[in-house]
């Protein structure tokens, strides 16, 4: 980079532990940007821009101290991370603690303030997240139900921690508000050992659609169970399968959800028409660049690792001050950029500090080369092709 000053953009990553799947997108973003940064200028001065990065180890008490090396060791003049609803809360407060800007990203942002202890009032100095609502994925599902006929008696496969207890509180209101009725056996703790209570009590409220957030080994305990003592769900529609290839997530979870076609989330695929504000790289070149360095199929936080990076370039660009933590925080919070993952837009989000991405809705289907994300509903951006119809799995 050369002898002049420089600005730096922190990055926590987990590169090992049990989020380290999630890590790989970030870590191959960070590698192909990180060498051509374009320089930021401010009048007379220009700062070349250096991408350091901590493992967080997939734990929230090394990420926190991540976060501290990069303020304190490298200098840091703002910080981004994705991943993990125990570690990604740590990182944002540590970076409130520490006054250094933070973006992040990839868990609902009712969840985010919630980890927090805020209410949807609350703005925070320093630390800013972009994703998208439990209201959003609600909206989500129940377009997919509504393709099967209507009104819909789904079940839900919900935990009895946090997670369950924020769809109970976000998720379930929209989707009774459409027409729908919820049947809730209660939460069940994770990892689960028997799901049989469960599937009882869903066979006899009448429940042949089933929506989770279950982890794929639960969500696969769950159907080899309903295989075995039937009746099999018509739609299972999870919240959790949003981020990996079904393939392997299948193959770790057992044969079992292969031929389960589970409908889930959908934020961003190489056929997104978005291209990125660094470089003008599409989607599609994106997914196909991970793909041939990696020799793995394209995972979706791939689009959102690299937004990180645009919106913490650009709050470095448009800042009073690049060199002044406050300044890019509060570039920050003004920023309406067109990145690679779509519009990300601070001055009208939902509550402070909070961009929305849309979603919409896909399914796994199986093809000649395995399985395949295919987008079923588009509603809430129709200017992404719808396809393959959503197609249940039992009649």
């Amino acid at each position: 980079m050369g002898s002049g000053p420089q600005l730096t953009i922190g990055a926590v990553v987990p590169e090992t532990g049990r989020l380290a799947r999630l890590g790989d997108p970030m870590s191959f973003v960070l590698g192909a940007l990180a060498p051509r940064l374009p320089p930021v200028r401010d009048g007379d001065r220009r700062y070349g821009v250096r991408v350091a990065i901590r493992d967080s180890r997939s734990e929230p008490s090394r990420a926190r101290q991540a976060v501290r090396e990069l303020v304190e060791v490298e200098r840091a003049s703002v910080i981004i991370t994705m991943a993990g609803t125990q570690v990604l809360p740590v990182v944002a407060e540590t970076c409130e603690i520490l006054r250094v800007p933070c973006v992040s990203t990839t868990f609902p942002w009712q969840a985010y303030l919630h980890t927090r202890a805020v209410d949807a009032v609350h703005r925070f100095r320093w630390t800013y997240h972009f994703a998208w609502g439990l209201d959003d994925i609600a909206n989500v599902f129940a377009d997919m139900w509504e393709r099967l006929g209507g009104r819909q008696t789904v079940g839900c496969l919900w935990n009895d921690d946090l997670q369950g207890r924020l769809l109970r509180r976000h998720f379930a209101p929209v989707a009774i508000g459409r027409g729908h009725t919820l049947v809730d056996p209660g939460g069940y703790r994770e990892p689960a050992t028997d799901l049989c209570g469960q599937l009882d009590h869903l066979h006899r409220h009448g429940a042949d659609i089933v929506t989770s957030a279950a982890t794929a080994a639960d969500l696969a305990l769950y159907y080899r169970q309903a295989t075995q003592t039937g009746p099999r769900p018509r739609l299972i529609t999870c919240s959790r399968w949003l981020t990996y290839p079904h393939a392997g997530t299948a193959h770790d979870a057992g044969p079992d959800l292969a031929e389960a076609r589970v409908a889930t989330l959908v934020y961003w695929t190489p056929r997104h028409p978005h291209r990125s504000s660094l470089d003008d790289v599409t989607a599609a070149d994106l997914a196909a660049s991970y793909q041939r360095a990696t020799g793995r199929p394209w995972l979706q936080p791939l689009g959102l690792a690299h937004a990180l990076v645009e919106v913490a370039h650009h709050a470095l660009t448009s800042a009073a001050d690049p060199a002044e933590p406050s300044a890019v925080a509060e570039a920050i919070g003004r920023t309406r950029l067109a990145t690679i993952a779509g519009l990300l837009d601070w001055t009208s989000g939902p509550t402070p500090n909070i961009a929305l991405l849309p979603l919409i809705g896909g399914q796994w289907i199986s093809t000649r080369k395995g399985h395949e994300l295919a987008v079923v509903t588009n509603t809430a951006a129709p200017d992404i092709p719808i396809a393959a119809d959503l197609t249940p799995a039992h009649p």
